[in-house]
């Protein structure tokens, strides 16, 4: 169940938060001490809460329905939450998606019923972790505006949040915290004497705190939490030092999620900046996934599909590379599969590239859902068997190796099409230079075909 402290009306936010167990309660992490108060006091997020944004407004206005802030780790959504509770003197209650269940929501909102114009907001952190059932039950009250649902969630909510709840909330996406930001804030928790850490007299140069945050990628919790440790076990002088930094540096681990926002964002990214052509930009996401546990073996299978989809014919060695790289990373393994990895991404990287293969069959494909499906021409079918021969099948088929260039002139289409069409990038330019020499070919045989076939055809005047 909620916490009574949380379920208090914020009649009087500065009195309010002097309450046993509130926020600047010296026995709390410093992280959650040094929580911002006002929507003003919050930092980093100025595309949703700068002058003139959405969210700043409806909230200066108290005129919101339900909001879903989505957002990796330590970026804010719960400090936004509790600064708009607090703004709008709203009932406050927070639910833990992970450790409730259906039978706590419904006592919350059965007790939010019992308290008419309190005007509750229900904060739901990890929202993703709801079931559709549990989710569903939300969506009576919500409509009613019994309560104002902020739903919290470091998942994508396309995926993870039921459409009906979805389309009835604003959501705001948040980013992480730039390095500057986050060393901003470390910087007033050293000096904050009612909240933070200015009374143990620590200090820590600029630059020793933005390596911190740089340390926490974007987390401000989690470089808070590490501010505090290293400042209370420092028994010798109050200054913290790099050296200090040393133990963070070692266990730093990237922020990367084995089937979520992280890995599909990442692994889009190293797709892209390899069509794109960008070598240092495909390593570093190549080296972000390794660090992060990525499956090598799902790297390899993107790296062949590259290879097909965006190298193309202007390298035709690109594929059978790509190839080769995914069996290797099979009987291989890391760490030595790396260097393949990056072997095969650097040459895709750097290749020619050309999409005419994913054009051709995208034309093809549409051609056939738009237009009647051609018949097999008679000359091309199969003539096994009896039957088939008596119904000439085969007939008038020029075996292509008994003229030059094995260019016959015969029609393969009942009606001709262009779904090819080559691109003039690496080796592909010389395939359309003989595509085009192909098709002057192709017209004078199909041309001197027609000829002698007239010239065979019985006198008419006759």
């Amino acid at each position: 169940m909620p916490n009574e402290d949380q379920s208090e009306l914020f009649s009087e936010p500065e009195a309010a938060a002097q309450e046993p167990g509130r926020a600047d309660d010296p026995g709390r992490p410093l992280a959650v001490r040094m929580r911002p108060r006002r929507l003003s006091e919050v930092v980093g997020q100025d595309h949703i809460l700068g002058p003139g944004s959405l969210l700043a407004r409806v909230v200066a206005q108290n005129r919101f329905g339900s909001l879903l802030f989505y957002g990796p780790p330590g970026s804010g959504k719960t400090s936004i939450a509790e600064a708009i509770a607090r703004e709008t003197r709203s009932r406050f209650v927070r639910v833990n998606a992970v450790m409730s269940n259906a039978a706590e929501l419904r006592d919350v909102l059965g007790a939010a019923r019992r308290v008419p114009g309190a005007r509750t907001i229900l904060f739901i952190d990890e929202l993703h972790r709801f079931n559709k059932t549990q989710q569903d039950l939300l969506l009576p009250d919500v409509e009613q505006g019994v309560v104002r649902l902020i739903g919290a969630t470091t998942h994508n909510p396309g995926f993870y949040v039921n459409p009906p709840l979805l389309s009835r909330s604003h959501l705001f996406r948040l980013e992480p915290l730039s390095a500057d930001a986050v060393a901003g804030v470390l910087a007033l928790a050293l000096g904050d004497e009612e909240r933070g850490l200015g009374k143990t007299g620590v200090r820590a140069s600029p630059e020793v705190l933005r390596q911190l945050a740089v340390f926490c990628d974007g987390d401000l919790r989690r470089a808070l939490n590490a501010l505090e440790v290293i400042a209370v076990g420092k028994d010798g002088p109050l200054e913290i030092t790099a050296e200090d930094l040393t133990m963070f540096a070692r266990e730093r681990r990237i922020r990367y999620d084995a089937d979520e926002d992280e890995h599909y964002d990442t692994i889009s990214a190293f797709i892209k900046s390899c069509r794109g052509s960008d070598p240092d930009a495909a390593m570093y996401w190549l080296a972000k996934m390794l660090a992060g546990g990525e499956d090598p073996r799902f790297v390899a299978r993107r790296l062949v599909i590259l290879a097909s989809e965006d190298v193309g014919l202007a390298d035709p060695q690109a594929l059978p590379l790509a190839v080769a790289a995914h069996h290797a990373v099979d009987f291989i393994g890391l760490p030595e599969a790396e260097l393949t990895l990056a072997h095969a991404t650097l040459y895709i990287a750097t290749a020619p590239k050309s999409n005419s293969a994913t054009l051709a069959l995208g034309e093809a494909r549409r051609v056939l859902s738009e237009q009647p499906v051609q018949s097999v021409p008679a000359p091309l079918r199969d003539k096994g068997g009896q039957a088939s021969k008596r119904m000439g099948q085969g007939e008038g088929y020029l075996y292509a190796h008994d003229f030059e260039e094995a260019i016959s002139g015969q029609a393969y289409l009942e009606k001709p099409l262009a779904l090819y069409k080559p691109r003039e990038s690496g080796a592909e330019a010389a395939i359309a230079e003989r595509l085009r020499r192909w098709a002057g070919l192709r017209a004078l045989r199909a041309g001197n075909s027609l000829a002698k076939r007239g010239s065979k055809s019985p006198d008419s005047s006759k």
